[in-house]
C-alpha cells in the first residue's frame, strides 16, 4: 500500500507524540500500597468495596491486597519490607514500639470480642460463670479476656481464669463446640460472636463494656491500619489517600443494605448472619477523634499492663508515644 508523503509525516509525528507523552503517563500512575491481609479475615470486606467501587483511584492510590495465611505471616511481613500496611492491635504497636520499631498506626474497627451464651441459659453475669466451662479464643494474653478478668476482679472479686474451667482455642472450634452445647459460654473474636447471635446466643458483656466500665470514655479501636512512621513520611500523600479510600469504603457499609448483600459471597454468608454481622460491622466503625481514642487506650493500657504483666506490654510501663498516627489531616 502507498501512503503519501503527508501522510507519513503525519503517522511518524503521531508515535512521536506518543513516545514523548509516556513518560508524562507514567508519572501519573496512581502510587501503589500494598496491603497484606489474612486470606478469609473480616478486613477483606472494606478492601472489597474499596477495589470494586474504585475508592482507591478515586483517592489517588492503587490498592494491592495480599492475602496471608495467618497473622504471624502479616506481622513478619511488614516488619520485613514486603507490604506496607497490615491490620493489627494498638498493644502489639505500642510494644513494638517501646522496643524501637517505628510502628503506628490509624484506627480501623472497635468491634471487639464478648462472652456468649445461649438464649436459655441461667448465665445472668460475671459472677455466674464460677464454676463453669468457658471457651476462650486468642489465648491467656487476648486483651478482651484480660479487661473482662480485670472487671469480674473488680465487680465480684474473682478470677475468671481460675474460677472456670477455661478452654483455650481456635475461634472456629470454640464457636461449633458451643454451638453443640459442650461449653457454657464462649469469649470469641467479633465476627464469630455475630454468627453466634443470629443462631439464638446472647451477649453477656463485651469488652467494650469492659473497657468502659475500666475508664474509657468510649469505644477504642481495637484493631488499625498499621504502617511504618517512616514510610508515612515518605509517602505521606499515599497514606493519606488509602485512608480516605477506606472511610469512603465504611461510609457506604454504613448506609447502603445492597453493598452487603454484594459482599455476601465473599462473606459467607446469608440471611440472618448477614444481618448480624452487617450490624455489628457498623456498629465498629471508629467515629471518634484520634486524640480521644488515644487518651483511652492509654488508660485501658495501665489495667492490662498490671493484669498481663511483662508477658504482654514487655517492660514498658506506659502506652509508647506515637502508638497512634495523626497525620491524617495534611
Amino acid at each position: 500500500m502507498n501512503l503519501s508523503r503527508r501522510k507519513v509525516l503525519h503517522l511518524a509525528g503521531l508515535g512521536i507524540a506518543a513516545l514523548a507523552a509516556m513518560p508524562a503517563q507514567k508519572a501519573l500512575a496512581a502510587p501503589k500500597i500494598r496491603v497484606g491481609v489474612l486470606k478469609f479475615g473480616t478486613v477483606s470486606w472494606e478492601l472489597d468495596t474499596i477495589k470494586y467501587h474504585g475508592f482507591d483511584a478515586a483517592n489517588g492510590v492503587k490498592l494491592d491486597v495480599l492475602p496471608f495465611a495467618g497473622e504471624d505471616a502479616t506481622n513478619v511481613a511488614i516488619l520485613g519490607g514486603a507490604i506496607d500496611v497490615i491490620v493489627s492491635d494498638w498493644l502489639w504497636v505500642s510494644r513494638l514500639r517501646s522496643e524501637g520499631t517505628d510502628l503506628t498506626l490509624a484506627p480501623y474497627s472497635t468491634a471487639v470480642g464478648a462472652i456468649m451464651v445461649r438464649q436459655d441459659s441461667p448465665i445472668k453475669t460475671l459472677a455466674d460463670l464460677k464454676g463453669k466451662k468457658l471457651g476462650v479464643a486468642g489465648g491467656p494474653l487476648d486483651k478482651s479476656w484480660l479487661l473482662i478478668r480485670a472487671l469480674a476482679s473488680r465487680d465480684h472479686g474473682i478470677d475468671l481464669a481460675t474460677a472456670c474451667e477455661v478452654a483455650y482455642g481456635a475461634p472456629p472450634l470454640l464457636a461449633e463446640k458451643a454451638m453443640q452445647g459442650e461449653l457454657d459460654a464462649v469469649l470469641n473474636f467479633w465476627h464469630f460472636c455475630a454468627r453466634l447471635e443470629a443462631n439464638g446466643f446472647r451477649r453477656l458483656i463485651g469488652a467494650n463494656d469492659a473497657a468502659l466500665a475500666l475508664g474509657a470514655s468510649g469505644p477504642v479501636s481495637a484493631l488499625g491500619y498499621i504502617f511504618h512512621d517512616q514510610f508515612a513520611a515518605n509517602n505521606g500523600d499515599t497514606v493519606r489517600g488509602f485512608l480516605k479510600a477506606s472511610a469512603d469504603a465504611k461510609k457506604l457499609m454504613a448506609t447502603s443494605d445492597e453493598e452487603w448483600l454484594r459482599l455476601a459471597p465473599v462473606m459467607r454468608a446469608e440471611g440472618k448472619e448477614l444481618e448480624v454481622l452487617r450490624d455489628r460491622y457498623r456498629q465498629g466503625i471508629p467515629t471518634r477523634p484520634v486524640a480521644d481514642e488515644m487518651a483511652d487506650a492509654a488508660r485501658l493500657y495501665a489495667v492490662l499492663a498490671q493484669i498481663g504483666g511483662e508477658k504482654l506490654v514487655g517492660k514498658a510501663t506506659e502506652m509508647a508515644p506515637g502508638t497512634y498516627w495523626t497525620g491524617l489531616v495534611k
